[in-house]
């Protein structure tokens, strides 16, 4: 196997020069770098990670524990992690928490235990552990999508965190919905205690109250985060005396939950009950009807989260700082529009 050594005696430069080409740590004429590069292609060589890990006590590698699994959106935003970890020489280590505070406190610690240098953290709707782990041992750290309550010195996050809006984007669809005439629009809410739900049910209120309707607690039901929580939710909505014209899910792998609910009760879509959901995903526009959604940056998301926690390790000391991104309405039939745009326009 070729060493540094090698590479430096095939390009006629020294060892120090090989490794500032490498490792970018410090300017290097262009011809010079152009004989290191053709060399280290010429040996094969490859840089020994592991032992630059115990002179740098850097990995190059990022932790990222989000319920990739379990949640189809999050598999986007993983995309975009991984996408601009590769971009930036990262490696990229991935843990599922399942939306677990036990073993979400458990997978951070096996991360952390690989000496990652750095952690994106989708957080449980019970992050107390996990603040703990990550505040006792210094980990620098980002919280995606989801936001934590946690002030630091200053008054302000202690953490870093890149999220999208939430309360807009969600008021919108209610007041989209009452537009077009329906006054009992009902919420299938996510899980409690995750920023998300706390922020599309503000969303919700809101929107009502621009609207000039007047809440009713019956009409918001938590749906869990999952389809089979939906499902039982929606038929507490249809079960009540006067039902919803018109629902509204918190998120994609609720609105399944919903929309298999109303195809057990025979209730068409929008002919029966118009619906709106919070994250667009792939096949959304297959159902029939197609369904007007609010379109998340997932991508975008990842990537950021990764450009912050690169931040945090140039710049350790930096006051932390929340990142939100814009949605986008996705304007499609399950409203009950008879002319819809197909275009989204940012929210």
């Amino acid at each position: 196997m070729a060493t540094m050594a090698d590479v430096a005696r095939r390009a006629g430069v020294s060892v120090a020069t090989v490794s500032h080409v490498l490792n970018g740590t410090r300017p290097v004429l262009p011809h010079t770098r152009q004989a290191v590069l053709d060399a280290v292609e010429e040996l094969g060589y490859t840089t020994n990670t592991l032992a630059r890990s115990l002179v740098t006590s850097r990995t190059r590698s990022i932790g990222l524990a989000v319920s990739a699994i379990s949640n189809p959106y999050f598999t986007e935003i993983l995309q975009g992690v991984e996408a601009a970890s590769l971009e930036a020489g990262y490696s990229l280590l991935i843990a599922d928490p399942h939306d677990d505070p036990e073993h979400e406190r458990k997978v951070v610690q096996l991360l952390h235990e690989r000496r990652v240098d750095g952690m994106i953290v989708a957080p449980s709707a019970d992050p107390r552990e996990l603040l703990a782990y990550l505040g006792r041992h210094d980990v620098p750290a980002v919280f995606l999508d989801r936001l934590v309550d946690a002030p630091g010195a200053a008054g302000g996050p202690r953490f870093d965190q890149v999220c999208a809006d939430n309360a807009e984007p969600m008021s919108r669809l209610v007041t989209h919905l009452a537009g077009l005439g329906h006054r009992r629009i009902g919420l299938v809410a996510g899980r409690p205690g995750l920023s998300t739900t706390r922020e599309r049910i503000t969303g919700y209120r809101s929107g009502l109250a621009f609207a000039g309707l007047a809440y009713d607690g019956r009409l918001l039901v938590h749906g869990d985060s999952e389809s089979t929580g939906a499902e039982q939710a929606t038929e507490t909505l249809l079960s009540l005396g006067v039902p919803p014209t018109a629902l509204v899910t918190g998120n994609n792998a609720m609105t399944i939950g919903v929309l298999r609910a109303l195809s057990a009760h025979g209730l068409s879509v929008p002919g029966d009950i118009a619906l709106c959901c919070f994250d667009d995903f792939a096949w959304a526009d297959l159902f029939s009807p197609r369904l007007t959604a609010i379109a998340q940056p997932g991508k975008d998301i990842g990537a950021r989260a990764v450009g912050v926690l690169l931040e945090r390790l140039a710049v350790p000391d930096r006051p932390a700082r929340t990142v939100r991104l814009s949605c986008a309405f996705v304007h499609r039939t399950s409203c009950g529009c008879p002319s819809p745009s197909e275009e989204g326009t940012p929210s």
